[in-house]
C-alpha cells in the first residue's frame, strides 16, 4: 500500500513523509472513528510548484490557493485509496503534526525551531495526513539523525540581520514582520537564517514558491 500512495501523489509532486499505526486515542484524531494507520502527505523543495501553478485555482483570485488545491487533490488521492483525510492547515484546534512527523520521520527541531531534515533541510513542508480506518503496510520509520548534531558552523544562528540574542522570536517579529530596512532581503527572497543551512540546498524553494510563502505570513499577522 506505501507504494500505492507514493504514486497516488507523484502526479501532484507531493510525497510520502512517514507513517504509523496510532495507539486508540493516542494521534488526536476523534476516538468514535477508527484509525488503523496514518500517513503523512507533504512536499520537498518547489517539485510542487508547477503542478500547483497550472491548476486554475492558483487564478482564481480567491484567498488561500494553495491550501485549497492541496485539499482538492489530497482529497481526490484519498477517495481513491479508501482513506479520510486531515490538513495539517485547518484549525483551531489544530492536529499535532509534528509530533507525528518526529514519530515516523528523519526531522527535528532547528536552532530556528524549524524542523530540519537530512536530506530536504529546512525546504520541506506536511500538508495533509491520509487516515486509514485498518493498518495497513508501511515503509519503515526514517531514523536518520539530525544534521544538527554534527552541524559545527551553525550558520543559521547568525545569518539573521535583526535577531540578537532571541533568534527564534526576533528573527520572525523583527525582521519579516516590521518593515525595518534590515529585513528587506528576507522579504524579497525568504528567511536569511533559513537559506543560511548548508543541508539541503537544492530543495531551496524557486523564488515565486518562496515569495508566495513570505507574502501570506505576512498578511496572516503571524509572528
Amino acid at each position: 500500500m506505501a507504494r500505492t500512495i507514493v504514486r497516488s501523489l507523484a502526479p501532484y509532486c507531493l510525497i510520502y513523509r512517514g507513517g504509523f499505526d496510532p495507539a486508540p486515542g493516542e494521534c488526536g484524531l476523534p476516538n468514535d472513528e477508527p484509525v488503523g494507520s496514518v500517513v503523512l502527505v507533504g512536499n520537498a523543495g518547489s517539485a510542487l510548484w508547477a503542478s500547483f501553478q497550472s491548476h486554475p485555482i492558483s487564478r482564481d483570485g480567491l484567498p488561500d490557493p494553495l491550501n485549497r488545491w492541496i485539499e482538492q487533490v489530497v482529497g481526490d488521492v484519498a477517495a481513491s485509496l479508501g482513506a479520510r483525510v486531515v490538513y495539517a492547515h485547518q484549525g483551531p484546534p489544530y492536529l499535532p503534526f509534528l509530533t507525528w512527523a518526529a514519530r515516523c520521520d528523519a526531522v527535528s527541531p532547528s536552532p530556528l525551531g524549524l524542523f530540519v531534515h537530512p536530506e530536504y533541510g529546512l525546504w520541506h513542508a506536511y500538508r495533509a495526513a491520509l487516515v486509514f480506518p485498518e493498518s495497513i503496510a508501511l515503509f519503515a520509520p526514517d531514523d536518520r539523525p539530525s544534521p544538527c548534531v554534527t552541524c559545527q558552523d551553525r550558520l543559521c544562528t547568525s545569518a539573521c540581520p535583526v535577531s540578537g540574542n532571541d533568534l527564534i522570536r526576533n528573527h520572525v517579529q523583527g525582521c519579516a514582520g516590521s518593515g525595518r530596512a534590515e529585513g528587506r532581503d528576507c522579504r524579497r527572497h525568504g528567511c536569511a537564517s533559513r537559506r543560511a543551512c548548508p543541508v539541503g540546498r537544492e530543495f531551496q524553494y524557486i523564488p515565486d514558491h518562496m515569495r508566495f510563502h513570505m507574502e501570506t505570513f505576512l498578511r496572516s499577522g503571524d509572528f
